[in-house]
């Protein structure tokens, strides 16, 4: 610590002698590192604010089932739940098997509800990055009347 004596004159007399003490350089560093660390402390709160702001929130739909193409070129439909987060997830799920007819040569595509296999699957855990798209199906397209006459069965 310096002490340094400064006279100061006022109405050309003297009026008084004041000690200042002026802070050394290691002060004046401490200083400037406690100002540094109030930034840093804002910047980490305002990071911190601006995460949480931007938290993955589910997409909802206005159609009961949707279309889900997959990074392998299957389609699933379903009702899917949890787009747009890290574990979304289908249940109701069907899909097209592809049958050729042995007689007339002709393709039949038919819908078949998953959870007839072996394991007996009731929903899908879908992997988000493996999900190309998703689409609404139409309440009157072709797709969703199969779906409400497997239901029906």
């Amino acid at each position: 610590m310096f002490e340094w004596s400064v006279t100061c004159q006022t109405s050309n007399s003297l009026s008084r002698v004041r000690n200042l003490r002026v802070a050394s350089d290691g002060q004046i560093g401490r200083a400037r590192v406690n100002y540094r660390w109030v930034v840093q402390w804002l910047l980490v709160c305002m990071v911190i604010i601006g995460i949480s702001g931007c938290a993955a929130k589910p997409v909802t739909f206005t159609t009961t089932y949707q279309a889900v193409l997959l990074g392998n070129n299957s389609v699933y439909f379903g009702k899917l739940s949890g787009y747009g987060t890290p574990n979304p997830m289908l249940t109701d799920v069907f899909y097209i098997v592809s049958q050729k007819d042995p007689q007339t040569q002709q393709v039949k595509n038919i819908l078949v509800k998953r959870g007839k296999e072996l394991h007996g699957p009731d929903r899908m855990y879908l992997n988000p990055g493996q999900i190309v798209f998703v689409e609404p199906v139409g309440a009157d397209s072709k797709v969703a009347q199969l779906i409400n006459e497997a239901e029906k069965q």
